[in-house]
């Protein structure tokens, strides 16, 4: 019995030391994060051991526990009213959801929607993504299409970009629009991290085919990931350990995405595959100068990590490192002239902050009419957090100023 009064006061010690995490004063829900953080981290850790013990590749194992704790908030989402289907286009899984018809017959609005998770996590079936499609759908009479893109391990760049790619073409066909009753002048390509450079690179490529009759009126990127070129930005350096994404972990999943050896995760983070000396990487250097496309209140104090001398063959290993289909911040200004009208979300409290703002900034200098959306209590991945447990005010917050500005737009 004494032995227990011993055992629980450090039972408990020890788990607030794993959960408690310095936060800027400003995060929404502070506690509910930590424990969210810590959550994903434990689990992180279980796939790890798995993964060390050579039962299943970890990231297989993550998604097993998200699907698992998924099947819990599933009970919270009610599709009444919305039609979901799930079809195939052009060989991609995706699900379609359909408000019902009104009363004046008119033709819908269309968003093709990309979800993220490090292109490895998560599902158009994932219960926060069926709820965030349910909603765009009902508030914006819109055809949501939701893209089952393939997934880290079983595919790697550019696999996830094709996919993307197919999917979105086919529903851009004036056939497959008239059949669920889409307007063809009214649709947005839209995806959250991952899914926004996705979405990013997507719109890219179709405003380059010239075949296309139906381009999309809009994009709107939420928190997108659109560069590895550069891992010590300000939003990189003065959020390296935030949750849900610390820099490492950023790092990781690009390793993951273009199937590289994890040994070279240092030299990523200190910019060696982008120094001075690479000469692969000299003609995109202009295109990402954070010192001129970012304002002060973003720069701060922080200092650019330039390398003088670098590791050429991390570019020669990895050559999708600075192929604008996975980078799309690095297009020419000739591509991001003929991009659409432009949401960007971004989160004061993320890595990939300044990859917004940069993109945002390099479209407006191009000519695009460009909306630039920043919150300062928020982090990375908030959006979709509206269920409980995981449910934010953030989420909420950045939710609604979302679907505003797609009804005011599109």
């Amino acid at each position: 019995m004494r032995a227990a009064w011993v055992l629980l006061p450090a039972l408990a010690a020890l788990s607030a030391y794993y959960v408690y995490l310095p936060l800027p004063g400003a995060v929404s829900d502070p506690w509910k994060l930590m424990l969210l953080d810590a959550t994903f981290r434990a689990a992180q850790q279980m796939g790890h051991l798995i993964h060390y013990l050579r039962f299943s590749h970890h990231l297989i194992v993550l998604n097993y526990l998200i699907s698992t704790f998924d099947l819990y908030q599933l009970e919270s989402v009610s599709s009444e009213d919305i039609k979901v289907t799930d079809a195939v286009f052009d060989g991609v899984e995706v699900r379609v959801f359909e408000p019902p018809a009104r009363g004046d017959e008119s033709l819908k609005r269309g968003v093709v929607y990309i979800h993220g998770g490090g292109w490895a996590l998560a599902s158009a079936r994932t219960s926060l993504y069926i709820n965030l499609c349910r909603i765009m759908a009902d508030s914006l009479n819109a055809v949501v299409v939701s893209i089952e893109y393939r997934l880290i391990p079983k595919a790697c760049f550019p696999e996830q970009y094709h996919d993307a790619l197919r999917a979105t073409k086919h529903f851009l066909q004036p056939d497959v629009l008239a059949e669920y009753s889409v307007d063809p002048s009214r649709i947005a390509i839209s995806g959250d991290s991952a899914g926004g450079n996705l979405a990013a690179a997507v719109c890219q490529q179709l405003s380059k085919e010239e075949d296309l009759t139906v381009r999309p009126k809009l994009q709107a990127l939420i928190y997108p990931v659109l560069q590895a070129f550069d891992f010590n930005t300000p939003s990189y350096q003065q959020n390296r350990n935030m949750p849900v994404l610390p820099r490492h972990v950023m790092i990781n999943y690009w390793l993951y995405y273009f199937n590289g050896n994890h040994d070279l995760a240092h030299a990523l983070l200190i910019n060696n595959h982008t120094a001075l000396d690479v000469g692969q990487a000299l003609s995109f250097r202009g295109r990402l100068n954070w010192t001129s496309l970012l304002p002060p209140s973003f720069k701060k104090d922080y200092k650019p990590v330039v390398q003088t001398t670098g590791t050429a063959e991390i570019i020669q290993k990895m050559p999708a490192l600075l192929d604008v289909r996975a980078v799309p911040l690095l297009a020419d200004n000739e591509t991001l002239q003929l991009q659409p009208k432009t949401y960007v979300l971004t989160c004061e409290n993320d890595v990939l902050r300044d990859d917004g703002a940069m993109y945002a900034k390099r479209l407006e200098n191009a000519g695009v009419d460009v909306t630039l959306d920043h919150f300062h209590n928020c982090f990375h991945g908030c959006m979709i957090f509206t269920l409980w447990p995981t449910d934010f005010s953030a989420a909420f917050q950045t939710r609604s100023s979302y679907i505003k500005w797609l009804d005011e737009n599109l």
